[in-house]
């Protein structure tokens, strides 16, 4: 079969992950009209398929791609989650979305790097002791080493001004403004510490002041682990 391109920056949307009045996080997404354009692309518009199904209450996709060497259709099949807003049409795309993954499409966007915006690049307000921006995002520049995974990346404000930047190294590893040397597993322990505030209570305000850093990715690996095992000791939230 033929070979399924990278995506191009255009592509790839920015949505907030975690926000606080230290910053926030940006996570990166493609949306389905990416995924036809490069079905299209790729394989020819009359040789690929789409199927939806409700099993129980989840809403599957599947999408089938016509193999012209094994004269077969070659399926692949995933569950959407649900949209805060249309519910079918949320799950529908979001399980189209994931079957193209399946597939192959967009899966470089699982390399990507821990993303930290700090609050000196970014207008964060508070609405009801919430934290909220209406900053929007977009990424400027992506660049793929040659095992398919990012390996430099420009994101920009709606004005036009980088707020992040990661530039390749000349052994292609990505180099950026990290304690940590694998991007996953900043985004594991970043998970892991979001986990134990939710069931705790605790503000992460209060874990950022204990050891000294304005947000989770300045902390090393060793002191994510010490915070981490002091939250799983603390009983958790009043239900």
């Amino acid at each position: 079969m033929n070979q399924i391109r990278l995506l191009k920056s255009d592509e790839i949307e920015c949505r907030v992950g975690t926000i606080s009045e230290k910053g926030l996080s940006l996570l990166l997404y493609k949306d389905a009209r990416a995924d036809m354009k490069i079905l299209d692309e790729t394989f020819g518009a009359m040789n690929w398929e789409r199927q939806h199904e409700l099993i129980g209450d989840n809403l599957y996709c599947t999408v089938r791609i016509w193999d012209e060497n094994k004269h077969q259709w070659i399926s692949k099949m995933d569950v959407g989650t649900e949209s805060y807003t249309e519910k079918e049409k949320g799950q529908a795309s979001d399980s189209f979305k994931r079957a193209c993954v399946s597939v192959g499409i967009g899966r470089e966007l699982y390399s990507a790097p821990f993303i930290w915006i700090p609050a000196t690049k970014v207008n964060i307000q508070k609405k009801n002791d919430r934290c909220i921006t209406y900053d929007k995002f977009k990424v400027k520049e992506i660049h793929y080493n040659q095992n398919r995974e990012i390996s430099g990346l420009v994101i920009s404000n709606q004005n036009g001004q980088v707020v992040y930047s990661l530039f390749p190294t000349e052994a292609g590893k990505m180099q950026s403004i990290t304690a940590f040397s694998g991007a996953k597993k900043v985004v594991d322990y970043e998970q892991s510490i979001n986990r134990e505030l939710e069931r705790t209570g605790v503000a992460l305000d209060t874990v950022l002041k204990r050891y000294k850093v304005q947000s989770i990715q300045e902390m090393s690996e060793e002191t994510c682990q010490k915070a981490i095992n002091s939250l799983k000791k603390t009983k958790s939230k009043a239900a």
